[in-house]
């Protein structure tokens, strides 16, 4: 299972973080809309790895555990990388922070309870928190390029990126009550999980 084709797409999503990062730096609208396809190809691998698992019945624990790893590497390298280059900048920075404060907060909080053998299953709001944020950050690598296409590009980018804030906020709260609640109280997490 390690090398089936879910785990390739998680594997080619990770390696395409690099090829984002050298292609994001140089300048020009050529350089925007290569940074903009190569985020979009690892965006669209993060559905169809995660969706042909499932239908292929070739889901592994090593698939499992890549998948939001490769997910929180390109989220978190996005928002660094445009920050950098002051795409997010002023009171903006902070729906970048929360976002990603909460991907390390969710990170933690999945190794603590896996280690208590307690899943913390996705729910749908964080799904969606997760498709908004994905669509936010790529109207904020068009950068320029896109704003002559679009000319609100910027502005729904950084809308985007405030929505998905205050849906993490809201997702990263619901999953530290159920770690805090299971560090309090772990023998009645695990009865009331069976």
């Amino acid at each position: 299972m390690v090398m089936n084709l879910p785990n390739l797409l998680t594997y080619g999503r990770i390696a395409l973080i690099p090829l984002l990062v050298a292609v994001f730096f140089f300048p020009g609208d050529v350089a925007d809309w290569m940074a903009l396809a190569i985020y979009t190809v690892a965006c669209v691998t993060d559905f169809l790895d995660g969706y042909l698992a499932r239908v292929m019945k070739q889901q592994s624990p090593l698939g499992t555990m890549l998948d939001p790893i490769a997910d929180k590497l390109l989220i978190a390298t996005a928002i660094v990388m445009l920050m950098a280059s002051q795409r997010i900048d002023g009171i903006s920075e902070i729906a970048g922070v929360v976002i990603l404060c909460r991907e390390f907060l969710v990170s933690g909080l999945r190794e603590f309870l896996a280690g208590a053998k307690v899943s913390m299953p996705v729910s749908q709001l964080a799904k969606w928190k997760t498709a908004v944020q994905m669509f936010a950050l790529g109207f904020l690598l068009a950068g320029e390029a896109g704003d002559k296409v679009l000319s609100i590009n910027y502005e729904l980018g950084i809308a985007g990126l405030w929505i998905a804030a205050i849906l993490t906020l809201y997702t990263g709260y619901d999953y530290l009550r159920a770690g805090v609640r299971h560090a309090i109280d772990p023998a009645g997490d695990r009865d009331r999980n069976g």
